[in-house]
């Protein structure tokens, strides 16, 4: 098997595997990487900074992976979230978004509403 990975841009990458090519999308956030390709998006944790990170702070914070759009806000700020729920959407590359509460607890604060455009690493949404 044959395979080339080539910058082709910010974020942007050529991946040959075999002579045949595709275009990859990456952002880079704390504790892994954002893949979008072939109209997938694809999460890369690095646990062991997902866990140094959760050791260090009683809250969490959700931001944007990317540059994106809010589409909607499923929470209200006093709002009690568990695990995996859907907290709000974002809208980039044509592609749904879910940002999802890394645990249980209590929204502490909201920072976006929708229609906002915002930019990678913006938290969005406050967890504690």
């Amino acid at each position: 098997m044959s395979t080339d990975v080539a910058a082709i841009g910010p974020g942007a990458w050529r991946v040959t595997i075999d002579g045949n090519a595709t275009i990859v999308w990456t952002a880079v956030e704390d504790g892994g990487v954002w893949v979008h390709t072939d109209g997938r998006v694809h999460y890369i944790a690095n646990e062991a900074d997902v866990r140094r990170s959760r050791a260090r702070s009683g809250s969490h914070d959700l931001s944007a992976p990317m540059p994106a759009t809010v589409r909607a806000v499923l929470v209200d700020v006093g709002a009690q979230v568990h695990t995996g729920e859907t907290v709000l959407t974002l809208e980039a590359m044509k592609m749904e978004l879910s940002l999802r509460a890394p645990s249980d607890g209590t929204v502490t604060a909201i920072h976006c509403r929708t229609g906002d455009l915002v930019q990678a690493g913006v938290p969005l949404v406050e967890i504690t």
